[in-house]
């Protein structure tokens, strides 16, 4: 399933918290079968404070979602289309 799904392509969540949401995919991690789908299943992340930033904060940034859990967004359209 994983091998399906390249970096850039255009996905839709099918399944959890974030079904219906369409993004890019950013990065795949084959051995883990997870992808990161740009802003989709984002978590706050603590910055510890540094010299370089001295006040510390917090960032959202993308969490990974198993690969099982999106479809591509052509196959999802034509699906949906067919259905109706």
């Amino acid at each position: 399933m994983a091998k399906r799904i390249k970096r850039g392509d255009e996905v839709v969540v099918i399944s959890g918290s974030h079904k219906g949401k369409r993004g890019k995919v950013l990065e795949v991690q084959l051995t883990q079968e997870r992808v990161l789908v740009e802003g989709v299943n984002l978590v706050k992340k603590h910055q510890r404070k540094t010299q370089e930033n001295p006040e510390g904060s917090i960032i959202e940034k993308e969490a990974s979602i198993h690969c099982s859990n999106v479809m591509s967004a052509e196959r999802h359209d034509a699906r949906v289309k067919k259905a109706s």
